[in-house]
Formats: structure tokens, C-alpha cells, sequence
């Protein structure tokens, strides 16, 4: 009986772990800090972060861009992992010899600066072939500016290298980087159980380069579904717009329709786009159309 008690008490848990697990791609994670980007123009981050009805906005539209329905903890988790993020990068950029490229989000330096910093920092490997294409937009969210939802203009000047005084966060806490959720932690190569060197191996390579692909192949299946997504609201927002109830609605006002044309109407009406000519044309010609659309149909002058 004890078990049991346990073991229902345990699955709950389990359960709600599985459900905070997000898979985060590029595609997705750009859409989030768009998200955060508005929220911070708008004026709702105080105290570097956001307040419920920010997250319930981010949330819901998240859900309408991506067709993804993440609650806020699972957004708040990416938001922890981003903030380290642009840490990680403010940091390479203050050190010199680090660049910005605006338009790739490559971070450019030579071999011998990126092998120094990758030895001291051997989590910021995974930067030197990823970069951070987001990273103004992460400027603008994690910035502690004076003024809330106004992007600091020191991240335009330097040529692309951050000035050190620009952008100054708070670090983030143990118990918000054990919650994060992403793929920077699966670049990580964990060799304290095994005792292997720490220096990266060509399994790990191996390992990036399917990430890489694994990430490219998500992006685009998530952007063909938001595509598809888009079209499909279109497509219900025009027969909406043009449905059979407003067409029988003119009909029905129409003057000189006899029976045989009024059921003739009925039947061209089950196609779309007769409806959306039909409901487009002014008044008067909308009986000189009917007719050319049903031959052998006379009608009442």
C-alpha cells in the first residue's frame, strides 16, 4: 500500500516535469524575443522582467504564430536561457578583438582570440559557429536603461563591438539555470564521469553538426506549418466574409428573379468564389451575371 501511495504521488510529478520540457529551435526562439522586444516597447519590463499580463499576452501569442500552447513557465525558462546568453555575449564583445557581424550575427575574431576565450570559457564554443543573430534584439530586452521600453543607442556605435558600459544585467540565479530548457546545454560535452579530456572531440562535432541540421529541418517544418496556418485563416476569414447566408440575402431583395433563377442562384452559391462575384458586383448587374452564369434561364424584366 505504501508503494502505491509513493508511486501516485510520484507520477504527478513526473508527469509535470515531462509537460515543462520545450523543444526550442531558432525559428521558435526568434518569435519569442520579437515577443519580448513589443512588451519592452510598450513599457511592460520592470524590475529587468516582465509582470502577468505581459507573459498572458506572449503566451497567447505565441500560440496564435506558432500553434504551440507553452504556458509562461516554459517561456519564462527560455527567457532565463537567453538572458545567459546575452551575458555570455556582452562579455566576449567587451573583451576586444570581438565583433559583431549585423548581418550574419556571426561574432568575428581571429583563431587565436577565439581558442583563448574557448579555454577559459569552454561553454561559449558553441558562438563561434552559431553567433548570435538575435542579439541586438536581446540588447533591447535585457538592457538596464534608464528609461523602460526605449533601446539603448550605444549598440549601434563601436563597429559592432559592445562598449562596456552598455547593457549592465544581473546574473542569473542556480535555480533559474537549472530550469532552462535549450539546446546551448546540449552543445555542452560533460566529460567529469568518464575522465576523458575536456578539449572538444569529433563525436562532439559530429553531435553539432546533426544538431545543426536537426534545428534547420524544425525551423523550416515550423515555418511551412505557420504558413499553412496563415493560409487557412485567410481562407476561413474570406468565407466568412462571402458565405451563402449573405448571397440568399440579396437574392431575396433582388426585383425580376423568378423561381427557376432563384434555385439556379442556390446552386452556383456552393461555389466560393461565385459568391465572393456575386456579393462584389453592385446591385444592378448582379442579375445581368446570374443570367450569364445559368444559360437557358429567362428572367422577369
Amino acid at each position: 500500500m505504501a508503494s502505491r501511495v509513493t508511486r501516485c504521488k510520484r507520477e504527478p510529478s513526473q508527469q509535470q516535469e515531462q509537460q515543462s520540457r520545450a523543444r526550442w529551435t531558432t525559428f521558435l526562439t526568434k518569435i519569442l524575443a520579437d515577443l519580448m522586444v513589443e512588451q519592452v516597447y510598450k513599457g511592460n519590463r520592470q524590475n529587468n522582467s516582465f509582470g502577468k499580463k505581459a507573459w498572458k499576452y506572449m503566451c497567447d501569442d505565441f500560440y496564435r504564430k506558432t500553434g504551440l500552447k507553452w504556458d509562461k513557465e516554459q517561456l519564462k525558462n527560455r527567457y532565463a536561457v537567453l538572458r545567459k546568453q546575452y551575458t555570455t555575449v556582452k562579455s566576449l564583445l567587451d573583451r576586444g578583438g570581438f565583433t559583431l557581424d549585423e548581418s550574419t550575427g556571426t561574432i568575428v575574431a581571429s583563431e587565436k582570440a577565439w581558442t583563448e576565450y574557448i579555454r577559459e570559457h569552454p561553454d561559449a564554443e558553441p558562438l563561434k559557429t552559431s553567433g548570435c543573430p538575435i542579439y541586438r534584439k536581446l540588447c533591447t530586452i535585457f538592457s538596464e536603461s534608464e528609461t523602460n521600453g526605449r533601446h539603448d543607442q550605444a549598440a549601434q556605435q563601436g563597429g559592432g563591438t559592445t562598449p562596456s558600459n552598455f547593457c549592465q544585467t544581473k546574473p542569473l540565479s542556480l535555480h533559474e539555470e537549472s530550469e532552462s530548457e535549450s539546446e546551448e546545454a546540449d552543445d555542452v560535452i560533460h566529460n567529469q564521469d568518464t575522465g576523458q579530456p575536456a578539449a572538444p572531440s569529433t563525436t562532439g562535432v559530429r553531435k553539432r553538426g546533426r544538431k545543426g541540421i536537426d534545428d534547420a529541418i524544425a525551423d523550416a517544418i515550423l515555418e511551412m506549418a505557420a504558413a499553412s496556418k496563415m493560409r487557412t485563416s485567410a481562407i476561413q476569414r474570406c468565407n466568412a466574409r462571402f458565405n451563402i447566408t449573405k448571397c440568399i440575402k440579396e437574392l431575396d431583395e433582388m426585383v425580376g428573379v423568378d423561381e427557376k433563377l432563384y434555385f439556379a442562384a442556390l446552386e452556383l452559391f456552393n461555389k466560393p468564389i461565385a459568391r465572393e462575384t456575386f456579393l462584389s458586383l453592385k446591385g444592378d448587374k448582379r442579375l445581368t451575371w446570374l443570367r450569364s452564369r445559368v444559360p437557358g434561364v429567362s428572367y422577369v424584366p
